[in-house]
């Protein structure tokens, strides 16, 4: 029995959710998650080759290294100081690392199927180390310390929907790994229920992580030695980016003291009219670029489920209103639709593609305003030029992936 549904039948799909109650709606959508899989990561074992030639990307790296996170959490901890699906009182934070393995094939997290997990051939989790918020303050400074360039940079990673701790670990090692990012990855992971039927209940979650978000970046950007602070989210994990951004914003610290970086949201769950005014609240100084997929079917079902409203991440680009909004709203939107990547639903494609996360790695490497002009490489009009919104839609199905790392 095919798994994939077609145009037609999601469209029928969306039909019928527009005269169901919520949680009818709700059941259906939890129905089709063994389809979807929310937005969690693939992290079984990958047996074909992506469309684009850059698939054939591996590392050179002869032996299994770790790429070194810190964590910052609201999930409540276990007796065993496990982290659960439920709210803690308190944020947590922690040091941890995933190792990954050597000839690691760009856009894939290599997970055993059947087989023990193997360090050399497999991602694997890395033991944690518990810390309270100034310890973790003290090894971020401590981190930082001495590096120079881009290597001061710190980014910020949110997870979205159905995403459990171990499986944000994952994706953020990899993307660190595939982009190439010399900088500090944080991870912030809330609450997700890691159940498909917790859609309302992880919005809640969300919901109620924003004010730890906000001080986090806050502090993240109050560092000593930080260069800038980058923001990369996921569907769900949008929504909460933003809006701890907006309620920075509110406080007067819209750009973070001038440490706010690049703002990167993939798939974005976000209503159109919602993402409307926190751009608003957020103004000018901040760079966003928004991935989106007209055939994303995650966001086309939960486009449904909010009332048939657009979502951001679902953006038809051959839209001319579609296309006039983006012009008003000041962001870079790359075009991922018809991207030959494993996800059907096309949900993860933006660390699944190599030549997309290739390009984000791009774009976090680029050497921090003041710096170049600093060397000499531009001039002060050049910086303010580079500093100003950037609308615009790139089609990026050309993009190469950057040189493996030696």
């Amino acid at each position: 029995m095919a798994l994939v549904p077609n145009v037609m039948e999601l469209e029928q799909v969306k039909m019928t959710l527009s005269f169901m109650s919520p949680i009818g709606r709700l059941m259906v959508m939890a129905g089709l998650g063994a389809m979807l899989a929310g937005c969690s990561p693939t992290i079984d074992s990958v047996t074909s080759d992506f469309a684009s030639p850059t698939a054939i990307w591996r590392s050179q790296r002869a032996d299994p290294h770790d790429v070194r996170i810190l964590v910052a959490s609201t999930r409540k901890l276990d007796s065993k100081g496990r982290m659960t699906g439920d709210t803690g009182t308190e944020p947590s934070y922690f040091s941890t690392s995933v190792s990954v393995p050597p000839g690691h094939r760009a856009g894939i997290i290599e997970r055993p199927s059947i087989t023990s997990e193997n360090k050399s051939r497999h991602f694997v989790l890395g033991a944690q180390r518990p810390m309270d918020a100034d310890n973790f303050r003290t090894v971020l400074a401590t981190t930082l310390s001495g590096r120079v360039g881009v290597s001061r940079d710190v980014l910020i990673f949110v997870h979205g929907f159905n995403t459990s701790y171990d499986e944000a670990r994952y994706r953020l090692a990899q993307v660190v790994e595939d982009a190439q990012f010399s900088g500090v990855p944080v991870l912030f992971t809330w609450p997700s229920q890691r159940d498909l039927f917790a859609y309302v209940t992880d919005k809640d979650s969300a919901t109620a992580s924003r004010d730890t978000l906000e001080r986090l970046m806050r502090d993240v950007a109050a560092t000593p030695g930080v260069g800038r602070v980058h923001v990369l989210a996921h569907s769900m994990g949008t929504w909460l980016a933003m809006e701890a951004l907006r309620q920075n914003a509110i406080g007067g610290q819209a750009d973070l003291g001038g440490r706010l970086g690049e703002i990167m949201l993939a798939s974005p769950d976000i209503g159109l009219d919602v993402f409307r005014g926190q751009m608003a609240r957020l103004g000018n100084v901040t760079r966003v670029s928004v991935f989106a997929a007209s055939d994303d079917k995650a966001l086309s079902i939960s486009g449904a489920l909010a009332g048939s409203r657009t979502r951001v991440g679902a953006l038809d680009l051959n839209n001319s209103e579609h296309r006039a909004e983006i012009a008003r709203l000041g962001v870079r939107v790359y075009d991922l639709s018809k991207m030959s990547v494993q996800d059907v639903f096309k949900h993860g494609n933006y660390a699944e593609a190599p030549q997309i996360v290739g390009m984000i790695g791009a774009q976090l490497a680029e050497p921090k305003f003041e710096d170049r002009q600093a060397n000499g490489f531009i001039d002060a009009d050049a910086v303010n030029a580079a500093k100003a919104p950037r609308p615009g839609i790139a089609p990026v199905t050309s993009e190469s992936l950057p040189p493996p790392p030696q």
